[in-house]
Order: structure tokens, then C-alpha cells, then sequence
């Protein structure tokens, strides 16, 4: 695979992988996951059969894409990470914190059955049998490992999920379920928009004012003399996130940050921002078994 040139406007380097199939399909895994042997991918928008606004790897049925294409994607996903698109659990995000746990009777709702996860940003299982998929285009991915008591949790957090601390609430439902302890976690913060990417109106800025400590604001908000006019900012998820991960317990080495924005390489991965809105999903998956 010719190696993927990332555009960045900050100074962080990615630190993803980068990886393709037999099939062509490219997908991306996260060093701090692969140490733990934790199968898992994240779908760029390269590799599959949808066209229009949804070329060509549109993972989401909600995009008023061709079903049928959507489908093979899914087939083409599956073969590149390795897993049975049949056990995977498709979430149903609104932009909240509701995080459901789920297990082998939950495998095929959302793509070969219908599902009652409805309204629901994160899913979480300790069953081997089972696959989680979550989906992004901006949003940022959260994913969680708890290497002790084998579990495992995917979250979407977009910036209603970011200020509700979406991390902390994954952790808190990863220990009434499984006992996991935030020591024994390992995390990671998916591909997603970068601070010099997202400009946010002032209510926003607010909202993150009112949840995290002054002494953070100057790390999550900046703004330019015309943005001031304006009452406009930059608002930096990714470190929020880092914040949100940190203060709910999981050690700093084992957060990871992927470095890559979506809105900075709309050609490479779907960008809600870049494209006003014409673009497919893009999916992350991660699973303790359900291998082919």
C-alpha cells in the first residue's frame, strides 16, 4: 500500500497504521490496541463500491446510499479487518451518552436484523462472540479496552458528547458491568476534527467554560482577533477528550490520540464539515473475538 500522505495543520504526527487488503480495501489500527492483540479497525472512505456523495466507503445504512452497496461494503470491511460482518452490533447515535451493553443475542441488529438499539452512542461487551461498530464523520471516535477483565466499549463523541464527558460515562458503565477499574484500561481517540479545523459559535464555548476547569480553557479554546468580532472560537476535541480520559482515571500512557483530522483529508476520510453535509459515514470496529 502506497503510504497514505496525512495533511495536518497542527504540529502532531499521526499515530495510526496503515493497512490494506487482498481485496484493496484500506483500513487503519491503532498501535496502543495492537499491543494488546485487540482486533479492531477504522474504515477510511477509500476501497468500496457506493458512488455519488457516498464514495465509495459508505459504512452507514442513513446516508440515502444504495442499500445493496452498503452492504457489500460491509462484506469488503469485514474481509480487510477480519471478522463476520453478520456478528457485528451497529449503534444509533443521537449525540448523547446513553451506552448499552450487549452480547451474542444482540449480533446482526442494525445491518441483517432489524435492532431495538435505538438512540444509543456507545456499546460495550465482555462476549467474544460479538463485534461493535460505531460511526464518524468529525465526531470522535472513543474505544476501550480493559485488559484485565477482557472488555470492551466504543463511543461516539461529538461535542455534546465531548462537554457531557462521554469518556468518563464510558468508564463509569464499563465498571458497574465488567468491575473495570480505569487503571486497567487502555484508550484510544479516533480519527476526528482537528482544533484549527472547528470553529464553534459562542454558546458552544461556553458550554465547554462551564464543564471544565478555567485553568483548561487556554488547552480547548482559542480564538483570533477577527473571531472575537465575531464571538466565534476554535474548540480542540481531541484534547478535551485527553482531559475527560485523564480526569476519569485512565493513565496518560495509555490514552492514545491518532493525530489524523477528518476535515484535513476529506479526499482520504469522510468530513461532515469539508463536504457541508454530502458525505457518507465512515466506522470504526473493535471486537475480542468474532473472527474468521
Amino acid at each position: 500500500m502506497k503510504k497514505i500522505k496525512w495533511i495536518t495543520k497542527t504540529n502532531t504526527l499521526p499515530t495510526i497504521h496503515e493497512n490494506i487488503s487482498m481485496d484493496g480495501v484500506p483500513y487503519l489500527t491503532f498501535p496502543i490496541l495492537e499491543k494488546y492483540d485487540v482486533r479492531h479497525g477504522f474504515s477510511t472512505r477509500l476501497g468500496g463500491v457506493s458512488e455519488g456523495d457516498c464514495a465509495t466507503m459508505n459504512l452507514s445504512f442513513h446516508r440515502g446510499d444504495n442499500r445493496s452497496d452498503v452492504m457489500e461494503n460491509h462484506r469488503l470491511f469485514a474481509a480487510a479487518v477480519g471478522y463476520d460482518e453478520k456478528n457485528l452490533v451497529l449503534s444509533d447515535q443521537i449525540h448523547d451518552t446513553v451506552i448499552r451493553r450487549v452480547d451474542a443475542s444482540d449480533c446482526g441488529k442494525g445491518i441483517i436484523r432489524d435492532s431495538d438499539i435505538i438512540g444509543v452512542d456507545g456499546l460495550m461487551t465482555d462476549d467474544e462472540n460479538v463485534v461493535l461498530m460505531t460511526f464518524f464523520a468529525d465526531c470522535v471516535p472513543l474505544f476501550f479496552y480493559d485488559k484485565k477483565n477482557r472488555s470492551i466499549a466504543a463511543s461516539h463523541s461529538g461535542w455534546r458528547g465531548t462537554v457531557a464527558r462521554m469518556g468518563e460515562v464510558t468508564v463509569e458503565h464499563m465498571r458497574e458491568e465488567f468491575g473495570t477499574v480505569p487503571e486497567d484500561i487502555v484508550a484510544v481517540i479516533g480519527p476526528s476534527i482537528c482544533r484549527l479545523c472547528y470553529e464553534v459559535s459562542e454558546d458552544v464555548a461556553e458550554d465547554f467554560m462551564k464543564e471544565f476547569k478555567k485553568i483548561q480553557w487556554s488547552e480547548l479554546l482559542s480564538q483570533s482577533e477577527k473571531q472575537k468580532e465575531e464571538n466565534k472560537y476554535q474548540l480542540d476535541l481531541w484534547r478535551a477528550n485527553e482531559l475527560v480520559l485523564k480526569e476519569a482515571g485512565i493513565p496518560e500512557e495509555q490514552i492514545q490520540t491518532s493525530n489524523v483530522c477528518t476535515c484535513c483529508n476529506p479526499e482520504i476520510l469522510f468530513s461532515h464539515r469539508a463536504s457541508h453535509g454530502k458525505r457518507g459515514n465512515l466506522a470504526g470496529v473493535i471486537t475480542l473475538g468474532g473472527i474468521r
